[in-house]
């Protein structure tokens, strides 16, 4: 540690109950608040080897990240030294500054949250649903240079490669991952440029993992932005997202990363930029890769960490293969169980992290400008309604099918038309009609909370009244017991007829 900060650190950690040591900075924590300082170090992406360099990293940390944690990031403190002793806002030269942070409880990052097998559907849809509203208030940036700015990140990508010690990473791995990055960019270069021109490039968190997301007051919140480079921070809001889904993916919480992927597109769109995804995500664990194996190379058993690094390495190579392009429907009464069944075939459908999912309910809301989990009344459910909303299903389907990009769908689809449109779109596609009993829709409706689903026992009885066929020529599938032994026969299915869109999770 450079001497200048020896004194800085011994006085802060007087008080401290922990400290918390990390790449760029360190962080006392005390009672309700923790104190965090920049290193004085040069890093070569970030530089806080000077006071005035420190100052001005932490009042951009605080403004950063007071767009999506306000409550957390309280102020700056200064260091003062008067004679031989410091303080805080004292008088006397100032040597160094301290951010002032609430402090959260030890166990509520969501990397820790996960690990507990604590990371609820719930918690993830509001995740999605606020990184949506931050990346809709984030500032546009007003270039058209979106696919400059990937070329600018594999190019940095590639340099850091070079740069490791010879024999840390596979050479021929990190030459083959390279040139298939330089390839997935050329394919979809325009379409970057056109979503930058559109507003897709923006200000953004830059740094999206899930050990920068906590636990406040019981809901998720995004924290430590990158705010020392604004350059690197502005980039497509679909790759600020990819750290995330990847981070999801590679810790083997993949139905979650198809979810947040989903909620998010549910709230934003950005459908438009799903062929660049692969991309963004290989990209985001190039990073991680090589960061982790020169992090490696540093510790005096470097093993576990270059194994870790050579996984990431494995994964950046995977995102980039050929993803098969399919549709899978699934049909049938109010309690029958599509939405469940939908939302876990969604991530075993084409590669990584899985299909687009698109719900007659969700597509309902938004038409009406509500919220998903927010109830309709029942003049919202006309014959016209229903046509609008099937018929914007459709055309999402088809847009996100051309785009290269497999999709799952669940409505009802009671009318043959329905079924016969949906199915009409072209692509390799599997119909699924799930039925139950009258006693058990009638039971899972009435225990439903906090769902998109408005249907009741009402409309489920309603439905019995009018006639909706045996599904015509979609696969049959018993839905009335576990959500696992239904996905299991829905699998096979689907394996019989078009197996190349199955992954294992």
């Amino acid at each position: 540690m450079p001497q200048d900060q020896a004194a800085t650190i011994a006085f802060l950690a007087r008080t401290a109950e922990r400290r918390i040591d990390t790449h760029g900075a360190i962080l006392f924590l005390a009672g309700e608040r923790v104190l965090k300082i920049k290193r004085a170090v040069n890093m070569g992406y970030f530089d806080f080897s000077t006071p005035a360099l420190r100052r001005a990293a932490c009042e951009a940390e605080l403004r950063l990240n007071r767009r999506t944690a306000p409550d957390l990031y309280l102020g700056l403190h200064t260091i003062t030294r008067a004679g031989d002793a410091l303080a805080l806002d004292g008088a006397g030269e100032v040597v160094d500054y301290a951010i002032a942070m609430r402090r959260f409880a030890d166990d509520a990052l969501l990397s820790q949250v996960a690990e507990r097998g604590e990371l609820t559907p719930a918690c993830l849809r509001d995740l999605a649903d606020g990184i949506a509203a931050f990346h809709a208030g984030a500032a546009v940036w007003p270039d058209a240079q979106g696919a400059a700015r990937m070329a600018a990140v594999i190019a940095g990508n590639a340099r850091s490669f070079a740069a490791l010690p010879e024999g840390a990473l596979p050479t021929a791995d990190v030459a083959r991952l390279l040139e298939r990055s330089q390839a997935a960019l050329a394919g979809v270069a325009d379409r970057l440029d056109a979503r930058a021109r559109a507003g897709a490039v923006r200000h953004c968190h830059g740094d999206l993992h899930l050990a920068n997301i906590c636990l406040w007051q019981g809901r998720p919140v995004m924290f430590d932005c990158l705010e020392f480079s604004e350059d690197l921070a502005t980039t497509d809001v679909l790759y600020d997202l990819a750290f995330l889904v990847m981070d999801l993916w590679q810790r083997g919480y993949r139905a979650e990363a198809n979810l947040v992927l989903n909620r998010y597109c549910d709230t934003a769109g950005q459908e438009d930029g799903l062929p660049a995804l692969p991309l963004f995500l290989s990209v985001r664990a190039a990073i991680r890769a090589h960061v982790g194996a020169m992090g490696a190379m540093r510790q005096a058993d470097p093993a576990a960490g270059l194994a870790q690094a050579r996984a990431y390495l494995d994964a950046a190579l995977g995102f980039l293969e050929p993803a098969p392009v399919g549709l899978v429907a699934v049909g049938g009464l109010s309690g029958t169980g599509k939405s469940t069944l939908a939302g876990a075939l969604a991530p075993r459908i084409g590669a990584a992290p899985g299909a687009r999912w698109l719900r007659s309910d969700v597509i309902r809301k938004a038409l009406a400008g509500v919220p998903p989990e927010q109830r309709l009344p029942a003049s919202a459910y006309t014959r016209e309604s229903s046509a609008q909303v099937y018929g914007a299903m459709e055309a999402a389907a088809a847009r996100v099918l051309e785009a290269g990009w497999p999709v799952v769908v669940d409505a009802v689809f009671a009318r043959a038309e329905e079924r016969a449109r949906i199915a009409a779109l072209g692509a390799p596609f599997v119909g699924l009609w799930l039925t139950a009993p009258r006693d058990v829709l009638l039971a899972r409706v009435t225990a439903r909370q906090g769902d998109a689903s408005d249907a009741d026992a009402a409309v489920v009885e309603h439905q019995f009244d009018y006639a909706t066929g045996d599904g015509g020529d979609w696969a049959q599938v018993e839905a009335s017991d576990a959500p696992g032994a239904v996905l299991a026969r829905a699998t096979a299915i689907i394996a019989a007829q078009v197996p190349f869109i199955l992954q294992k999770l």
